[in-house]
């Protein structure tokens, strides 16, 4: 087969590159209608947020410090599944991220509780997958005292998220969601996790939705590099002996249907990573497998 010139490739690939995919999230108001400074608990402005942000299912257990987000939450559109053990609802809303393209959703309470989802947290980092943690946290006042379950769950989880908050007002609830689910679901995706002290749950807050954005230094990257592109079909053409060695990213961004395309072009074998299970046919003559398991 004869391969195409890099200017063909660079070409085709231009034109069909887009936005990749990611988890599905609306920060807009979407199905909710617009508040201003509704009064309410924090905890009803934690449960609003996330019905507003279209949530569906939260996968959780209860404890003392996230226990005042469960009374508004039993009378929630937003279904709550029950898990037996923390770290599972944090793998089950890993899961539904995986099978729905969503961002997945658990919740935990404070201490033990929280680090019980650290290792499903590190595992969505690893894997790119949007999730939201929420926990609880002591009192803001005890914070730093040793208090009973208390546990820097923010700091723990700094080199295995996106991005994480300490939530130190009720009113800062709705835009600290919104945020969370905003970086969790684009560009790369990944997991971030909300720390919340009991007493803001309990505590008054103001509810406006939708909330302002506040993520000056957040710039995704959304479309692909024309100098990158001209160098990649540069270096597939040229290369004596090429192999196509794909990553999980083809599958969040949609686009199986243009590898196989590139692949049957230009008549390189394919590899796939663990993550890229499923985006070439495996009966495929060009498919070599998943090496290294």
């Amino acid at each position: 087969m004869t391969r195409p010139t890099p200017e063909t490739l660079a070409h085709r690939a231009a034109a069909a590159a887009g936005t990749p995919g990611g988890a599905r999230v609306d920060t807009s108001a979407g199905k909710a209608r617009t508040v201003v400074d509704e009064s309410m608990t924090g905890a009803a402005a934690l449960v609003r947020s996330l019905e507003a942000l279209g949530v569906e299912v939260v996968f959780g257990i209860p404890g003392g410090a996230i226990l005042p987000a469960y009374d508004p939450l039993f009378d929630s559109s937003v279904r709550h599944i029950l898990v037996r053990h923390e770290q599972g609802a944090g793998h089950a809303a890993t899961g539904y991220a995986q099978a729905t393209g969503r961002v997945g959703v658990c919740m935990a309470t404070s201490g033990p509780g929280a680090t019980n989802l650290v290792t499903p947290i590190a595992d969505a980092y690893m894997d790119s997958v949007g999730i939201v943690a929420i926990t609880g946290q002591v009192p803001r006042g005890a914070i730093g005292t040793d208090a009973f379950q208390e546990a820097d769950i923010a700091g723990i989880t700094v080199p295995i998220t996106k991005h994480n908050y300490l939530v130190q007002s009720g009113d800062e609830l709705p835009r600290i969601l919104a945020e969370a689910f905003h970086l969790a679901g684009t560009g790369r995706p990944g997991p971030v996790l909300v720390d919340i002290p009991k007493d803001v749950l309990q505590g008054a807050a103001r509810f406006s939705w939708p909330p302002t954005l506040d993520l000056p230094g957040y710039r995704p990257t959304l479309h692909p590099h024309g100098k990158q592109i001209r160098e990649a079909a540069r270096l597939m053409v040229t290369a004596r002996r090429p192999v196509l060695y794909v990553g999980g990213g083809v599958l969040k961004a949609g686009a199986s249907a243009a590898l196989r395309q590139l692949a049957e072009l230009t008549g390189i074998p394919v590899l796939t990573t663990l993550m890229a299970r499923g985006a070439f046919p495996d009966s495929h003559r060009q498919h070599l497998g998943m090496p290294g398991m």
